[in-house]
Protein backbone atom coordinates (compact mmCIF):
# COMPACT_ATOMS: atom_id res chain seq x y z
CA UNK A 1 0.00 0.00 0.00
CA UNK A 2 1.42 3.10 -1.21
CA UNK A 3 -0.14 6.03 1.61
CA UNK A 4 0.87 8.78 -0.60
CA UNK A 5 -0.69 7.45 -3.51
CA UNK A 6 -4.00 6.84 -2.53
CA UNK A 7 -3.94 9.97 0.22
CA UNK A 8 -3.20 11.67 -3.08
CA UNK A 9 -6.29 10.10 -4.75
CA UNK A 10 -8.48 11.17 -1.96
CA UNK A 11 -7.39 14.69 -1.71
CA UNK A 12 -8.54 15.22 -5.60
CA UNK A 13 -11.58 14.00 -4.72
CA UNK A 14 -11.67 9.46 -4.69
CA UNK A 15 -13.92 8.21 -1.78
CA UNK A 16 -11.82 5.19 -1.40
CA UNK A 17 -13.04 1.28 -1.47
CA UNK A 18 -13.23 -1.43 1.92
CA UNK A 19 -10.48 -2.97 0.55
CA UNK A 20 -8.39 0.35 0.02
CA UNK A 21 -9.27 0.33 4.26
CA UNK A 22 -8.53 -2.86 5.04
CA UNK A 23 -4.94 -2.12 3.71
CA UNK A 24 -4.57 0.65 6.16
CA UNK A 25 -4.37 -1.33 9.01
CA UNK A 26 -1.03 -2.82 8.25
CA UNK A 27 0.05 0.42 7.31
CA UNK A 28 3.36 2.28 8.90
CA UNK A 29 1.29 4.27 11.82
CA UNK A 30 3.52 7.32 11.42
CA UNK A 31 3.04 7.81 7.62
CA UNK A 32 -0.51 6.99 8.25
CA UNK A 33 -1.48 9.64 10.24
CA UNK A 34 0.64 12.30 8.92
CA UNK A 35 -1.68 11.76 5.72
CA UNK A 36 -4.90 11.54 7.33
CA UNK A 37 -3.74 14.92 8.82
CA UNK A 38 -3.09 16.20 5.65
CA UNK A 39 -6.36 15.12 4.14
CA UNK A 40 -8.21 16.67 6.92
CA UNK A 41 -6.40 20.07 6.72
CA UNK A 42 -7.80 19.87 3.31
CA UNK A 43 -11.58 19.61 3.51
CA UNK A 44 -11.46 20.78 6.86
CA UNK A 45 -8.78 23.19 7.28
CA UNK A 46 -8.15 23.83 11.03
CA UNK A 47 -11.89 24.39 12.29
CA UNK A 48 -12.49 22.17 15.61
CA UNK A 49 -15.60 21.83 16.72
CA UNK A 50 -16.25 21.60 20.75
CA UNK A 51 -19.24 20.26 21.92
CA UNK A 52 -20.15 19.22 25.69
CA UNK A 53 -23.14 16.45 27.15
CA UNK A 54 -25.70 17.00 29.96
CA UNK A 55 -26.87 13.72 31.48
CA UNK A 56 -30.63 15.40 30.92
CA UNK A 57 -31.89 11.84 31.93
CA UNK A 58 -30.30 8.70 34.31
CA UNK A 59 -30.45 5.27 34.67
CA UNK A 60 -33.15 2.48 34.76
CA UNK A 61 -32.54 2.28 30.78
CA UNK A 62 -34.58 -0.87 29.03
CA UNK A 63 -32.14 -1.33 27.01
CA UNK A 64 -29.49 -3.83 27.34
CA UNK A 65 -25.94 -2.44 25.74
CA UNK A 66 -23.06 -4.63 27.55
CA UNK A 67 -20.87 -1.23 27.86
CA UNK A 68 -23.27 0.66 29.52
CA UNK A 69 -24.08 1.61 33.69
CA UNK A 70 -27.30 3.12 33.26
CA UNK A 71 -28.87 -0.44 31.72
CA UNK A 72 -31.11 -2.01 34.44
CA UNK A 73 -29.92 -5.54 33.59
CA UNK A 74 -26.75 -4.50 35.04
CA UNK A 75 -26.04 -3.72 38.65
CA UNK A 76 -23.28 -0.74 38.20
CA UNK A 77 -23.69 2.17 39.69
CA UNK A 78 -25.15 4.83 38.81
CA UNK A 79 -27.41 7.89 39.29
CA UNK A 80 -30.97 7.59 38.70
CA UNK A 81 -33.23 10.26 38.09
CA UNK A 82 -36.20 11.47 35.67
CA UNK A 83 -35.81 14.43 32.67
CA UNK A 84 -34.44 17.02 34.14
CA UNK A 85 -36.00 20.39 34.19
CA UNK A 86 -35.86 23.66 31.96
CA UNK A 87 -34.13 25.48 34.67
CA UNK A 88 -31.09 23.37 35.27
CA UNK A 89 -31.04 22.64 31.70
CA UNK A 90 -30.88 26.15 30.43
CA UNK A 91 -28.51 26.62 33.57
CA UNK A 92 -25.93 24.34 32.17
CA UNK A 93 -26.37 25.49 28.65
CA UNK A 94 -25.32 28.89 29.81
CA UNK A 95 -22.34 27.44 31.87
CA UNK A 96 -20.61 25.93 28.85
CA UNK A 97 -21.63 28.85 26.35
CA UNK A 98 -19.61 31.32 28.94
CA UNK A 99 -16.89 28.57 28.99
CA UNK A 100 -16.49 29.37 25.54
CA UNK A 101 -18.63 26.09 23.90
CA UNK A 102 -20.39 26.33 20.95
CA UNK A 103 -22.28 23.54 20.90
CA UNK A 104 -24.55 21.60 24.19
CA UNK A 105 -26.29 18.21 24.06
CA UNK A 106 -28.66 16.67 25.99
CA UNK A 107 -28.53 13.19 26.95
CA UNK A 108 -31.32 10.64 28.02
CA UNK A 109 -31.06 7.29 29.18
CA UNK A 110 -33.69 5.40 27.94
CA UNK A 111 -35.00 3.54 24.35
CA UNK A 112 -37.10 6.29 23.56
CA UNK A 113 -38.33 9.81 25.17
CA UNK A 114 -42.24 9.49 24.99
CA UNK A 115 -44.29 12.06 23.44
CA UNK A 116 -44.74 14.39 26.71
CA UNK A 117 -41.17 14.03 28.02
CA UNK A 118 -40.41 15.30 24.35
CA UNK A 119 -42.46 18.53 24.64
CA UNK A 120 -41.08 18.95 28.11
CA UNK A 121 -38.01 18.88 26.25
CA UNK A 122 -39.00 21.09 23.98
CA UNK A 123 -39.65 23.59 26.39
CA UNK A 124 -36.20 23.85 27.85
CA UNK A 125 -35.08 23.67 24.24
CA UNK A 126 -36.61 27.02 23.41
CA UNK A 127 -35.72 28.46 26.67
CA UNK A 128 -31.96 27.69 25.73
CA UNK A 129 -31.91 29.63 22.51
CA UNK A 130 -34.28 32.87 24.17
CA UNK A 131 -31.33 32.67 26.48
CA UNK A 132 -27.94 32.52 24.52
CA UNK A 133 -26.86 31.21 20.71
CA UNK A 134 -25.43 27.72 21.80
CA UNK A 135 -25.71 25.27 19.31
CA UNK A 136 -28.29 22.58 20.90
CA UNK A 137 -27.53 18.55 19.95
CA UNK A 138 -30.14 16.13 21.66
CA UNK A 139 -29.74 12.06 22.28
CA UNK A 140 -33.28 10.84 22.80
CA UNK A 141 -33.21 7.48 21.48
CA UNK A 142 -35.14 5.79 18.59
CA UNK A 143 -38.38 8.37 18.05
CA UNK A 144 -40.15 9.17 14.92
CA UNK A 145 -39.97 11.37 12.36
CA UNK A 146 -42.94 13.83 13.69
CA UNK A 147 -41.06 14.05 17.99
CA UNK A 148 -38.01 15.18 15.60
CA UNK A 149 -39.71 17.42 13.68
CA UNK A 150 -40.95 18.71 17.02
CA UNK A 151 -37.22 19.58 18.41
CA UNK A 152 -35.81 20.80 15.40
CA UNK A 153 -38.88 23.33 15.77
CA UNK A 154 -37.86 24.39 19.18
CA UNK A 155 -34.57 24.93 18.12
CA UNK A 156 -32.78 21.38 17.98
CA UNK A 157 -30.20 21.36 14.79
CA UNK A 158 -28.28 18.21 15.42
CA UNK A 159 -29.69 14.62 16.46
CA UNK A 160 -27.40 12.02 18.28
CA UNK A 161 -27.57 8.15 17.70
CA UNK A 162 -24.46 5.98 17.63
CA UNK A 163 -24.10 2.69 15.58
CA UNK A 164 -21.76 1.56 18.57
CA UNK A 165 -20.31 -0.87 16.11
CA UNK A 166 -20.88 -3.00 12.45
CA UNK A 167 -24.10 -4.90 11.54
CA UNK A 168 -22.15 -7.69 11.65
CA UNK A 169 -20.85 -7.08 15.60
CA UNK A 170 -23.81 -5.21 16.83
CA UNK A 171 -26.04 -8.27 17.82
CA UNK A 172 -22.70 -8.81 20.06
CA UNK A 173 -23.34 -6.08 22.08
CA UNK A 174 -26.89 -5.17 22.36
CA UNK A 175 -30.40 -7.44 22.04
CA UNK A 176 -33.40 -5.50 22.90
CA UNK A 177 -33.08 -3.39 19.36
CA UNK A 178 -31.59 -3.59 16.32
CA UNK A 179 -29.04 -1.83 14.00
CA UNK A 180 -31.81 -1.32 11.70
CA UNK A 181 -33.55 0.27 14.42
CA UNK A 182 -30.81 2.63 15.05
CA UNK A 183 -30.57 3.70 11.26
CA UNK A 184 -34.31 3.78 10.80
CA UNK A 185 -34.46 6.80 13.62
CA UNK A 186 -31.20 8.40 11.69
CA UNK A 187 -33.08 8.62 8.77
CA UNK A 188 -36.25 10.36 10.60
CA UNK A 189 -34.11 13.05 12.15
CA UNK A 190 -32.70 13.82 8.61
CA UNK A 191 -35.98 13.97 6.91
CA UNK A 192 -37.07 15.67 9.66
CA UNK A 193 -34.45 17.81 8.89
CA UNK A 194 -31.89 17.56 11.66
CA UNK A 195 -28.13 16.78 11.06
CA UNK A 196 -26.71 13.75 12.30
CA UNK A 197 -24.31 12.69 14.51
CA UNK A 198 -23.37 8.76 14.89
CA UNK A 199 -20.10 6.67 15.52
CA UNK A 200 -19.28 4.37 17.95
CA UNK A 201 -17.49 2.57 20.69
CA UNK A 202 -13.78 1.07 20.17
CA UNK A 203 -12.58 -1.79 22.16
CA UNK A 204 -15.68 -3.63 22.89
CA UNK A 205 -14.92 -6.93 21.48
CA UNK A 206 -15.28 -5.91 17.75
CA UNK A 207 -12.82 -6.21 15.00
CA UNK A 208 -11.23 -3.19 13.20
CA UNK A 209 -12.81 -4.88 9.76
CA UNK A 210 -16.39 -3.84 11.97
CA UNK A 211 -14.62 -0.33 12.50
CA UNK A 212 -14.28 0.13 9.07
CA UNK A 213 -17.56 -1.27 8.20
CA UNK A 214 -19.04 1.00 10.52
CA UNK A 215 -17.30 3.57 9.05
CA UNK A 216 -18.68 2.66 5.52
CA UNK A 217 -21.98 2.86 6.61
CA UNK A 218 -21.88 6.23 8.25
CA UNK A 219 -20.48 7.39 4.49
CA UNK A 220 -23.19 5.84 3.35
CA UNK A 221 -26.17 7.68 5.71
CA UNK A 222 -24.22 11.11 4.87
CA UNK A 223 -22.63 11.59 8.63
CA UNK A 224 -20.83 14.42 8.87
CA UNK A 225 -20.27 14.53 12.96
CA UNK A 226 -18.86 11.15 14.05
CA UNK A 227 -17.86 10.47 17.69
CA UNK A 228 -15.03 8.30 18.34
CA UNK A 229 -15.35 6.73 22.23
CA UNK A 230 -13.44 3.65 23.49
CA UNK A 231 -14.09 1.95 26.29
CA UNK A 232 -14.33 2.71 29.54
CA UNK A 233 -14.75 -0.60 31.39
CA UNK A 234 -17.24 -0.32 33.98
CA UNK A 235 -17.73 -2.42 37.23
CA UNK A 236 -20.64 -4.64 36.89
CA UNK A 237 -21.29 -4.27 33.48
CA UNK A 238 -20.47 -7.71 30.93
CA UNK A 239 -17.51 -5.95 29.63
CA UNK A 240 -15.98 -5.16 32.80
CA UNK A 241 -12.67 -7.03 32.90
CA UNK A 242 -12.17 -5.97 28.79
CA UNK A 243 -8.35 -4.78 28.04
CA UNK A 244 -8.95 -0.54 27.04
CA UNK A 245 -7.22 0.21 23.19
CA UNK A 246 -3.68 1.46 22.86
CA UNK A 247 -2.81 5.04 21.82
CA UNK A 248 -1.58 3.53 18.58
CA UNK A 249 -4.67 1.72 17.86
CA UNK A 250 -6.48 4.43 18.29
CA UNK A 251 -4.82 6.55 16.70
CA UNK A 252 -4.69 4.11 13.23
CA UNK A 253 -8.58 4.16 14.31
CA UNK A 254 -8.95 8.25 13.61
CA UNK A 255 -6.78 8.01 10.74
CA UNK A 256 -8.05 5.28 8.79
CA UNK A 257 -11.61 6.99 9.54
CA UNK A 258 -10.67 10.40 8.15
CA UNK A 259 -9.76 8.15 4.76
CA UNK A 260 -13.47 7.13 4.78
CA UNK A 261 -15.24 10.40 5.66
CA UNK A 262 -12.36 12.93 4.39
CA UNK A 263 -14.69 16.16 5.04
CA UNK A 264 -16.31 14.86 8.34
CA UNK A 265 -16.33 15.96 12.15
CA UNK A 266 -14.18 13.05 13.67
CA UNK A 267 -14.69 13.66 17.08
CA UNK A 268 -12.79 12.17 20.01
CA UNK A 269 -15.17 10.84 22.56
CA UNK A 270 -15.91 8.99 25.72
CA UNK A 271 -13.22 7.14 27.49
CA UNK A 272 -10.46 10.07 26.21
CA UNK A 273 -9.26 10.99 29.40
CA UNK A 274 -8.51 7.46 29.81
CA UNK A 275 -5.25 7.59 27.46
CA UNK A 276 -1.98 9.69 28.62
CA UNK A 277 -1.95 12.24 26.16
CA UNK A 278 -5.70 13.41 26.41
CA UNK A 279 -5.96 12.76 22.76
CA UNK A 280 -3.22 14.94 21.46
CA UNK A 281 -1.94 11.65 19.01
CA UNK A 282 -5.39 11.54 17.89
CA UNK A 283 -5.66 15.17 17.02
CA UNK A 284 -2.46 15.11 14.59
CA UNK A 285 -4.38 11.59 13.01
CA UNK A 286 -7.40 13.39 11.00
CA UNK A 287 -9.27 13.77 14.36
CA UNK A 288 -10.70 17.88 14.47
CA UNK A 289 -13.89 17.55 17.30
CA UNK A 290 -14.23 16.63 20.39
CA UNK A 291 -16.46 16.13 23.34
CA UNK A 292 -14.97 17.73 26.41
CA UNK A 293 -16.05 17.96 30.14
CA UNK A 294 -17.66 14.67 31.72
CA UNK A 295 -19.00 12.27 30.38
CA UNK A 296 -22.55 10.93 31.19
CA UNK A 297 -21.34 8.41 34.09
CA UNK A 298 -17.27 8.42 34.00
CA UNK A 299 -15.15 11.65 34.61
CA UNK A 300 -13.71 12.99 31.15
CA UNK A 301 -11.29 16.34 30.66
CA UNK A 302 -12.15 19.87 31.55
CA UNK A 303 -13.11 22.62 29.29
CA UNK A 304 -10.10 25.14 30.43
CA UNK A 305 -7.35 22.04 29.63
CA UNK A 306 -9.13 21.13 26.47
CA UNK A 307 -9.28 24.24 25.34
CA UNK A 308 -5.60 25.06 25.74
CA UNK A 309 -4.49 21.65 23.98
CA UNK A 310 -6.65 22.80 21.08
CA UNK A 311 -5.18 26.17 20.97
CA UNK A 312 -1.95 24.68 21.00
CA UNK A 313 -2.12 22.36 17.78
CA UNK A 314 -3.06 24.89 16.05
CA UNK A 315 -7.06 24.90 15.48
CA UNK A 316 -9.95 27.57 15.62
CA UNK A 317 -12.77 26.81 17.56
Amino acid sequence: MNINELKNKVLNGYSITRNDALELITADLNDLCRASDEIRRKFCGNDFDICTIINGKSGRCSENCKYCAQSSHYSAKCEVYPLLGKDEIVKQALYNYEKGVLRYSIVCSGKRLSDSEVDSLCESIRAIKQACPISVCVSVGLLDENNFKKLKEAGVSRVHNNLETSRRFFPEVCTTHTFDDKICAINAAKSAGLEVCSGGIMGIGETMEDRIDMAFTLRELGVKSVPVNMLNPIVNTPLEHFKIPTEEEMARIVAIFRFILPDAQIRLAGGRGLLKDMGRMLLLSGANAAISGDMLTTAGITIENDMKMISELGFNI
